[in-house]
């Protein structure tokens, strides 16, 4: 025999929709992190239990690695293309926001690294399209005569060279070297900060 509860007791609400978009953005907030500390290659089951939900919910969310991957970083290319259609945009705030991005988020860097002919140094395929809009924005806004408009590899080359800069154990201290890098090409950037703020 069944017990059933007693008036008084409280059963959990069934949250329906409103519990899958929590799991969703808990599983995309812990691979990020999780990304960030371990890179792309981490198990799907230490994401799962970062955000505390088990494998199945993961699955539903997320059909593969490579679903995840592009789940976390579509925010990073959104962000930069947000900033490249914003009014007034230019190269420097571009490579600004940019910036930004590559000292927050290992595994954006990864992103950049990623080239037309598929995977490199462990990037998943997945990878080079969100490259490949990441160029294009910035690419709207790059005059004639840059430093990084002399050859059409250029800008992505710079881009790659500045992410493999991008190291320490603070975010400032990752910045510096990226704004260091960034001068040493002789490229000025704006202000490193995310689109918006």
């Amino acid at each position: 025999m069944t017990q059933r509860p007693l008036p008084h007791e409280r059963q959990p609400a069934n949250e329906g929709p409103r519990a899958g978009a929590r799991n969703r953005a808990a599983l995309v907030a812990a691979a990020r992190v999780i990304y960030a500390e371990q890179g792309l290659n981490v198990p799907l089951s230490a994401i799962a239990k970062r955000a505390g939900v088990g494998q199945g919910v993961l699955y539903r969310h997320f059909p593969d690695r490579a679903a995840v991957v592009i789940a976390v970083l579509e925010e990073n290319v959104c962000q930069i293309e947000l900033a490249s259609a914003a009014d007034g945009a230019d190269i420097a705030r571009l490579l600004g926001v940019l910036t930004w991005h590559q000292t927050e988020s290992a595994a954006f860097v990864s992103v950049l690294h990623a080239d037309g002919a598929g995977r490199r140094s462990g990037v998943p395929d997945c990878a080079v399209p969100l490259s490949r809009r990441v160029e294009r924005a910035l690419r709207k806004h790059l005059p004639a005569g840059h430093p990084l408009a002399a050859r059409p590899d250029d800008l992505m080359i710079a881009v790659a060279m500045v992410s493999g800069a991008v190291a320490g154990p603070t975010r400032e201290h990752r910045e510096r070297r990226a704004l260091a890098a960034w001068r040493l090409l002789g490229v000025d950037v704006g202000p490193v900060r995310p689109f918006g703020r």
